[in-house]
């Protein structure tokens, strides 16, 4: 159950009940404070404008014709209207005990709606680098949430695998070919291959008319040049895959939907664009003049869709991508990750693709920008020679620095289970120190503090699922014999199972937000509370009742289920120890 929406409900019907004017805005939050309660309403203030009556009046109404009663202790009026709701800790019991007998655990899954994300869109030209990141597991974590909460996701991987570049690369794939080196190995590193290419681009006489050659006949369908550049797609996504794969990430090879899918319908788009009088000819080439986004001497935003030598943009095959998402694949929500700085190129497109109604009123196009992954510096992150750090190499440097860390502390793992969770704490730190921040917002990188065992981090949630992994080990026998009811009678047992059932508001927030980071504080305030519970209630000590150690035991497996649900959705690992 999703406590906070089935509080709301409770009060809509509460509110509609007295007459009130069912368009005011009717926030209902989280408590602060214990003495506030659970729950706090705080819809009466408004109300009371429109009613033209004192707001704790109004807040009195509400609660007299409030239909919760087994499940609240007590409603109370605050301040200037304020109605705090205390709930029934039998009522939440109740709730727990559904949640531990629900695969689910008890989380109601959404209306489903078919949603296409764009994410990760590596340049096939170049291998991945950390500028890829943000997007790659933002974008996954989102994926995951939505699918989980009920939806029909559609991955789709707007890879670079196009453009006037591939010209200069298939010229010298093709020279490497003609020397016998079979693809796979010429182009083992990408980065390298790309530097010796443009090189000759630069200084070789003759190789770029060649280069530009073969853009001509690569985009006139050359039977030739279409299979190098085949060759040349299929070496460069072996490479992502392989990122993918360490990343824990769910794209695979059937989500790539590259730029070069949209090429047959650019012509196509610029007609339309045309015939509808929404594009125009200036200066030889085709724009969209947008007054929506004039500046202050009225002068409107250029969109230009067509060059005037004739050749297409981004911008053209991202309307083409729309009108097949929408169209097509007929998503009611399109979610498009990608950093801060392309927000207006996004905005404009929306604007262009709605006038051309490519996309209908009632479907959403949601850009989700990200900040950037800066250095200690404040800088963009790079290498100490200020080079592009690829994105292998950094998730590489992870693992190590953890098999370093793991390595100091004493344990009786075995070499293999050192190594084996070395990989899963330095991949789950990275991304879980990325996704744990705002998106919206810049980043520092810093090993030191990401691979923490303290603190709002990957290996301090991964610590505490442990943690729990080793009481049912010690308490196995006792699982498999007994069944109890859940009981909540400390402060610490109350809190912690209240906290449990809130999951659901958390995932509803990141599947509407498209926020990751709100499901990592909520972990990371879970775990918090059941370190505080596992101190001051004993669970497996001498002289505790077997209902206690039945009910603590039960919220212990909560706990471990709800941190497992929480870090598979966002692509991070688990271990049973540590």
């Amino acid at each position: 159950m999703n406590l906070q929406r089935f509080l709301l409900d409770k009060f809509r019907q509460a509110v509609a009940k007295i007459g009130a004017p069912t368009d005011t805005a009717l926030p209902l939050s989280r408590s602060t404070r214990p003495e506030f309660g659970h729950y706090q309403f705080n819809g009466a203030m408004a109300l009371a404008k429109r009613m033209k009556l004192p707001p704790r009046e109004v807040a009195q109404q509400i609660i007299d014709v409030l239909e919760l009663s087994d499940e609240v202790e007590k409603l109370d009026i605050a301040g200037p209207g304020f109605i705090n709701i205390h709930l029934n800790m039998q009522w939440v019991a109740s709730l727990l005990e559904q949640a531990g007998q629900s695969e689910r655990l008890a989380i109601e899954a959404n209306l489903p709606q078919t949603v296409v994300v764009d994410y990760s869109a590596p340049n096939l030209a170049k291998e991945m680098h950390v500028g890829h990141l943000r997007s790659t597991i933002i974008g996954d974590a989102v994926t995951k949430t939505l699918e989980f909460m009920g939806s029909k996701v559609i991955r789709q991987n707007h890879m670079g695998d196009w453009g006037t570049q591939f010209g200069m690369l298939l010229a010298h794939l093709n020279d490497k070919l003609a020397a016998n080196q079979v693809a796979e190995t010429a182009l083992s590193d990408l980065e390298d291959f790309y530097r010796q290419a443009k090189v000759r681009f630069d200084n070789e006489d003759g190789f770029a008319d060649r280069a530009r050659e073969y853009v001509v006949r690569l985009q006139s369908g050359d039977a030739q040049c279409l299979q190098l550049w085949q060759n040349f797609i299929d070496v460069s996504i072996a490479h992502s895959e392989d990122v993918y794969r360490k990343l824990n990430v769910s794209l695979t090879r059937k989500d790539v939907m590259g730029e070069s899918a949209y090429n047959p319908d650019l012509a196509k788009v610029v007609t339309e664009l045309k015939s509808s009088g929404i594009a125009v000819e200036d200066q030889g080439a085709q724009v969209v003049f947008l007054h929506e986004l004039a500046d202050k001497e009225g002068t409107p935003a250029v969109y230009i869709i067509q060059k005037s030598g004739g050749g297409y943009l981004y911008s053209t095959t991202d309307l083409a991508a729309i009108r097949y998402r929408s169209k097509v694949l007929a998503a009611d929500r399109t979610l498009i990750f990608t950093d801060a700085r392309q927000a207006l190129h996004f905005k404009q497109t929306e604007l262009v693709a709605r006038k051309a109604g490519f996309i209908a009123p009632e479907q959403s196009y949601e850009h989700c920008p990200f900040g950037m992954m800066l250095g200690n510096d404040g800088k963009p992150f790079k290498t100490r020679t200020g080079g592009t750090v690829k994105l292998a190499e950094l998730l590489d440097e992870a693992i190590e620095r953890a098999e370093n860390l793991i390595n100091q502390r004493e344990s009786e793992l075995s070499e293999q289970e050192r190594k084996d969770i070395a990989h899963k704490v330095g991949i789950g730190a990275v991304k879980y120190a990325d996704l744990s921040k705002n998106r919206t917002t810049d980043y520092i990188f810093n090993w030191d503090s990401m691979l923490s065992f303290e603190g709002n981090t990957a290996p301090y949630l991964q610590y505490a699922f442990t943690r729990v992994q080793s009481i049912f080990r010690k308490a196995e026998q006792y699982l498999q014999n007994n069944a109890a009811n859940i009981q909540l009678l400390e402060s610490q047992e109350k809190a912690l199972g209240i906290k449990l059932l809130q999951c659901s508001e958390a995932l509803n927030q990141v599947s509407q937000e498209a926020t990751p980071h709100v499901l990592c504080t909520y972990m990371y305030e879970l775990a918090s509370l059941f370190m505080s519970f596992y101190e001051a209630c004993p669970i497996l000590k001498e002289g505790i009742s077997d209902d206690v150690k039945g009910s603590r035991l039960m919220l212990a497996k909560l706990t471990a289920s709800t941190l497992k649900l929480g870090l598979d959705l966002l692509g991070i690992d688990t271990m049973e120890k540590m």
